[in-house]
């Protein structure tokens, strides 16, 4: 019987890691960065280095609480034990929802990415995504080999960037009027070109660049050794950021000058591109798609993985919990597959408005999860005599200081016109399903549930 399968621990330590560069590396920096360069300017390098201290620090948390108890194979279940199964249920479908979102931003971003070969291509012929299932539903280790090859893609790409971009500027390389140098952080309008209020609108796409970085919280249930494994991948997330969102910002906008760069592209694409590096551009591109492909991977593993825990809780559809012959959760996976094809209607009727809408959802939904997270943390340490050794730096201050910074950026959301849409939403959602637990209170001695 399925039932009586768990989650199979395949991931090693490679895998781990690479899920959690895939994890943190992804559509919100090679395409949503556009948008967040033309908001604040040379100042988002400033909104990303204080974004991923914050980040950093919201990790730290997940690593602490994962480690508590290794028989715990999930921050979900966390939830449970120090905030109650209304929270548990609250965290564990916001959190779907989130990654729904994202799926759906990703795959809009593929359907941008082809058309720069292919431009008469629909932006809503996105159909990679039955691809992705089909790998999917083979074994977790699978998963793990895809993540590993995506991420190695994304790394040497972003490299690939810097060492180039390096290059570019020593030479003093220029096109017309352009030269690749460091003045042009600070010479088309200052540092901070678009002032105080450029900075603070930059930050909710900032924060979307991050969105996922907590997934290796998913992950605990299906790795070999997490208790080497997990703490080497989370404190690995602050060179991460530097050289990869902070190195990568930093060059492009040296390359070329940041009110030059359109938010209707990569920005990464249009620094070769306009450069006259047209091969060089292509390949860009096909690197951003790969890493569209594989958030829409991390998002298919956590959507599945969440119903799973929420079914296993009878939180969800007992038939959630599922496993395959392959001790995969099937039809988790099936069901959010199905609902992550509503971004193929998005494109269609809203092709230049859904990448904003969608992320503006994805974003306010993975907020609401990491303030959960964090104050699932604070109840366990006020609960708990003995820690691990991997704790949280400078308790309770640092938490409280994490939600403070991620209740500001909700508040940029919502008085956001871009964004204030998805929030509404987002919070809709929220009181649906809040509503829904209310009835399965009622409902928790009916076995179908």
């Amino acid at each position: 019987m399925s039932e009586q399968r768990e989650l199979t621990r395949a991931l090693s330590a490679r895998h781990v890691q690479m899920i959690a560069l895939g994890g943190s590396i992804g559509t919100g920096l090679f395409l949503g960065s556009g948008t967040a360069i033309h908001s604040a300017g040379p100042a988002l390098i400033l909104a990303y280095l204080v974004t991923g201290i914050f980040a950093f620090l919201m990790m730290r948390a997940v690593g602490e609480l994962l480690l508590s108890n290794l028989k715990i194979r999930s921050f979900i279940d966390f939830a449970k034990i120090y905030l109650g199964t209304k929270w548990e249920f609250a965290i564990g479908w916001a959190y779907w929802l989130a990654w729904a979102s994202l799926a759906m931003a990703d795959l809009t971003a593929t359907g941008i990415y082809i058309r720069y070969w292919l431009p008469n291509v629909p932006q809503w012929l996105t159909p990679l995504i039955v691809v992705l299932v089909a790998l999917n539903l083979t074994t977790v280790k699978l998963f793990g080999e895809m993540e590993a090859l995506f991420a190695s893609i994304k790394i040497i790409a972003i490299l690939a960037l810097i060492a180039s971009g390096l290059i570019m500027i020593m030479t003093g390389f220029h096109q017309g009027n352009n030269v690749a140098s460091f003045q042009n952080l600070i010479s088309h309008g200052g540092f901070f070109p678009k002032g105080l209020k450029g900075f603070i609108l930059a930050f909710p796409m900032v924060i979307f660049s991050f969105t996922g970085i907590e997934m290796i919280g998913l992950t605990a249930g299906e790795t070999k050794n997490p208790k080497i494994d997990i703490p080497r991948a989370i404190n690995a997330v602050p060179i991460r950021i530097a050289l990869f969102y902070i190195g990568a910002i930093t060059i492009i906008m040296a390359i070329f000058p940041w009110n030059q760069i359109t938010t209707t592209q990569s920005p990464f694409v249009q620094v070769f591109a306009r450069s006259g590096i047209n091969f060089a551009a292509g390949i860009i591109n096909f690197v951003v798609l790969t890493a569209a492909l594989s958030a829409a991977n991390s998002a298919i593993f956590s959507t599945s993985r969440t119903l799973y825990v929420l079914a296993k809780n009878r939180l969800a559809p007992h038939s959630l919990a599922h496993l395959s012959k392959n001790n995969v959760p099937i039809t988790g996976m099936l069901a959010s597959a199905i609902i992550f094809l509503i971004v193929v209607l998005l494109n269609y009727f809203f092709p230049s408005q859904a990448f904003n809408l969608i992320t503006g959802v994805a974003n306010t939904s993975f907020i609401f999860v990491w303030i959960l997270i964090l104050i699932t943390h604070l109840k366990y340490r006020k609960t708990n005599a003995q820690l691990n050794s991997f704790k949280m730096p400078w308790f309770p201050y640092t938490d409280y200081l994490t939600i403070i910074f991620y209740i500001f950026i909700l508040i940029i959301l919502i008085i956001n016109p871009s964004t204030t849409l998805s929030v509404i939403l987002t919070f809709v959602f929220f009181a649906i399903m809040l509503g829904g637990y209310q009835i399965l209170e009622r409902r928790n001695n009916n076995s179908s549930f």
